[in-house]
């Protein structure tokens, strides 16, 4: 029996990092939060919570949508190999931390440590010589579009 041709743009799970896995279930679990945040959001607008501008809300809640679009592609690519969702998870990583401080020093102990320690992580796993190698690779992969 022949084994069927394996397809280089979707790699076998034994060659792919473990640090690949973990970054994009971070980012996942982020994109998965914004998600939440603006379906609370959208609730809280649709409820008639009070606004300065209800075009600024809408704008706010279009934005919540779109960042958490962008980080579950991120998460989606970055678990294929895609060369450039390292930079963009790397990116996402210190918009959390901008936040995730702040509120750690704030006194919002817990939700600073759970927005500070997953960032500070993939941070670290983004620069592991196996994830750049493996989210690194040129010419084995179909063009993107």
């Amino acid at each position: 029996m022949s084994r069927p041709p394996t397809n280089p743009a979707d790699p076998s799970p034994s060659t792919r990092p473990r640090g690949i896995v973990a970054i994009a279930l971070v980012v996942a679990a982020e994109a998965t939060a914004l998600l939440v945040a603006a379906a609370w959001y959208g609730y809280e607008l649709l409820t008639g919570a009070p606004v300065l501008s209800f075009w600024g809300a809408v704008f706010t809640l279009v934005l919540l949508l779109a960042s958490s679009a962008w980080l579950y592609s991120v998460g989606h690519f970055l678990f294929r190999g895609r060369r450039w969702t390292r930079a963009a998870a790397l990116v996402a990583q210190l918009f959390v931390l901008t936040i995730g401080v702040p509120t750690l020093t704030g006194g919002v102990i817990w939700a600073g440590i759970a927005m500070v320690v997953p960032a500070l992580a993939a941070i670290v796993l983004l620069f592991d010589k196996r994830v750049i190698s493996y989210a690194s690779r040129t010419g084995d992969s179909p063009p993107a579009f």
